[in-house]
């Protein structure tokens, strides 16, 4: 796999030795506490790799700064406590270079394809959303998904279907559908959290269209929770692999201020959390990534928590997964790594 940014080493709070004591620096490109100390102990866990990028945020004429989010969300996540069985690998980071985007995308695919190809669970940390782009790069370039039905869900206040000429961070899934219309595959796109306000009618539009089903923020209320998550189970069911991105405004702005466009009125988290619980429960979950965080516009690191909760969340249920249904592992997901 291919990245421009070495992994650099976790530290952060220590309160002894013992499973009971292990935090995420701990877990970070070690194997745990509870195998034996091997190459192969590493695999089948989760993969970070961050995506230095904003200028699709930069093309879409929101607040640029994402670039600066994996770093932000690995600074929140270091001390958070590990399930004792979490194996988990930081691969570094992809840099995009200005006005360099398209190239920077299909790094990241390259990125995302080695970790599945290693049986991780690549977890992306954004950048703006055209994360996820490259995300669905990888996913195809790692044959992880053939013969399968793919399907996408994005917990986000955006439908991103623009039709631009440029492709930006509004345009992914745009892009995506247009992928599967040239090979007559199936588009498999639901939406969480679409704020009415502000997606114009003719992305509804579009997305009607295209088959996208989706649930406005108005509907997403915790008192809601079993519609959201009979959402979610009914897009399980429809699927055999699956790609969760979550973009942070999706949240209450309270919740995530540092993010391109805050959203007035967001879905709780205590929503948000339950359906990234609910999918990483599922073996049909092949990637997650993180974006639009902006660490420029945070406060207190709000924003930068709250993705680190969700990531947190995600690994956890992961690793009791992986628990309960072990499989053979594949190979070191150190095994070739290039730096550019």
């Amino acid at each position: 796999m291919t990245i421009d940014v070495a992994p650099t080493p976790w530290t952060g709070r220590d309160d002894g030795p013992g499973v009971e004591r292990r935090r995420w620096h701990h877990a970070i490109n070690k194997p745990t506490n509870t195998t034996v100390a091997s190459d192969a102990s590493m695999s089948g866990g989760v993969a970070i790799i961050g995506f230095q990028s904003d200028e699709g945020v930069r093309r879409n004429k929101g607040r640029t700064g994402a670039a600066n989010a994996p770093a932000a969300i690995r600074a929140m996540l270091v001390s958070l406590s590990a399930p004792a069985e979490l194996c988990a690998q930081d691969l570094g980071d992809v840099r995009v270079n200005e006005h360099a985007m398209e190239a920077g995308q299909e790094r990241l695919g390259h990125a995302v394809a080695g970790a599945l190809q290693t049986s991780l669970l690549p977890i992306v940390l954004g950048g703006g959303h055209e994360t996820a782009f490259g995300s669905y790069l990888g996913l195809a370039e790692s044959g992880a998904v053939n013969g399968r039905r793919l399907g996408i869900i994005n917990l986000d206040a955006h439908f991103d279907l623009r039709s631009d000429p440029i492709s930006s961070s509004g345009t992914p899934f745009r892009q995506i559908a247009e992928l599967h219309a040239a090979t007559g595959e199936d588009f498999t796109y639901r939406v969480l959290g679409i704020s009415e306000a502000n997606n114009t009618l003719d992305l509804f539009h579009t997305a009607s269209q295209l088959g996208v089903k989706h649930m406005i923020d108005e509907d997403c209320g915790i008192t809601n929770l079993p519609a959201v998550t009979d959402f979610v189970s009914g897009f399980l069911n429809e699927v055999d692999a699956v790609y969760l991105t979550i973009d942070l405004d999706v949240l209450p702005a309270h919740v995530a201020p540092g993010v391109s466009a805050p959203a007035a009125l967001g879905v709780p988290f205590e929503v948000i959390l339950a359906v990234c619980r609910q999918l990483a429960r599922s073996p049909k979950l092949l990637h997650v990534d993180v974006v639009e965080l902006n660490p420029l516009f945070d406060i207190d690191n709000r924003t930068a928590r709250a993705a680190a909760r969700l990531v947190h969340a995600i690994a956890t249920e992961h690793t009791a997964l992986l628990r309960e249904t072990p499989t053979a592992p594949a190979s070191s997901p150190q095994t070739g790594i290039e730096l550019l």
